[in-house]
């Protein structure tokens, strides 16, 4: 089985899962040699890793270019200052709704997944591909699926003030939303992925976006309609939100969650630990806001030895994931790797 889904499902997995990612950006901002030996040094983190020719070039996504602003299916305006990091929406087309029904319209969920234009058809193709060799496929919604997506359309002031004033046409807009989402959810579990994330940011420095009671009467009733095909089918539920989270996360949980991916310093190691070890998986966020980019690599060692002390269990339920963005140091950057492939063959 897939050690991954052992750790999800408490099934004793060989290691801890970890993984490495380098946000574009990281290319341009770093010696791209220095990385790549990097990369090179750490066959665990990067099992599969060949090192690119001379002449490769990072691949931006289309609302991650800077000075070129990218217009998503859903007609919201993407605009970043840093080619890799994605930017920001600038114009949000629900932002008055006179245009609901009229002048906008949900898109096609045939013909994009709610970001780019898709052909389901030939991704399905591939999928088949992948699992008559006998490999496996996750399933994912995109980043910000329902209460960004919201957000995105609406604005967020705007979006807020509609549920504290009811406004039904809100309700209107969340049906047709979650109708979409479900219907890219299905294009996954219909051809047999493995696992099924749902990211969506939830949470700010201190606290939620959005009340609990707003979560619930809003977004919770979503969430579960559009994670049950995956239950359902028996298949892992994944869900990512930055942020603190602690008042939402047992609606979350309740939800069909069963592993939850956060922050773990906004959070706090020893709140997770008690509310999850040996419960819910947890895909550890491993901090970037202050001990990677400012520490020292002894004190990015302590941190990860904790995190995996804490809430690791030999059956299970902890896994660890790291986001490179630049400006860490490169030592830091090492720490991090070494640290992460030391401790995933440490068990509490």
């Amino acid at each position: 089985m897939d050690n991954f889904i052992c750790a999800a499902r408490f099934e004793k997995p060989d290691h801890i899962p970890i993984r490495f990612s380098i946000n574009a950006s990281c290319w341009h901002h770093y010696p791209r040699e220095a990385l790549l030996d990097l990369m090179e040094e750490h066959k665990i983190l990067f099992p599969n890793f060949k090192r690119p020719s001379a002449d490769w070039q990072p691949q931006y996504r289309l609302d991650a270019i800077k000075d070129k602003p990218y217009t998503d299916s859903m007609g919201c305006v993407w605009k970043t200052t840093d080619d890799g990091i994605v930017g920001t929406v600038v114009e949000h087309p629900l932002e008055n709704w006179d245009a609901f029904g009229t002048t906008w319209k949900m898109p096609d969920p045939n013909k994009c997944d709610g970001l780019y234009e898709v052909d389901w058809d030939l991704r399905k193709k591939k999928w088949a591909e992948i699992k008559a060799y006998g490999g496996s496929f996750g399933g994912e919604l995109r980043h910000g699926h329902t209460f960004l997506q919201l957000c995105d359309l609406r604005g967020y002031e705007n979006l807020l003030m509609d549920m504290y004033d009811e406004e039904p046409l809100l309700d209107k807009l969340i049906e047709e939303l979650e109708e979409f989402n479900l219907a890219i959810v299905h294009h996954f579990i219909d051809s047999g992925c493995s696992t099924m994330k749902y990211p969506e940011d939830l949470g700010m420095q201190v606290g939620p976006m959005l009340s609990p009671d707003l979560f619930r009467r809003y977004i919770k009733p979503s969430y579960e309609r559009i994670m049950k095909p995956a239950r359902d089918a028996g298949i892992p539920i994944h869900m990512h939100s930055d942020g603190d989270i602690r008042t939402l996360v047992d609606d979350i949980v309740d939800s069909g969650v069963e592993v939850i991916n956060l922050q773990d310093l906004v959070n706090g190691i020893d709140w997770i630990a008690e509310r999850f070890k040996g419960k819910v998986c947890v895909e550890l966020d491993i901090d970037r806001q202050k001990l990677t980019p400012y520490g020292t690599p002894d004190q990015i060692d302590a941190l990860i030895r904790e995190e995996v002390s804490k809430i690791a269990t030999p059956q299970g339920g902890l896994c660890l994931i790291y986001g490179l963005y630049p400006d860490v140091p490169l030592e830091n950057v090492k720490a991090v790797m070494d640290a992460m492939e030391k401790y995933a063959f440490y068990f509490s």
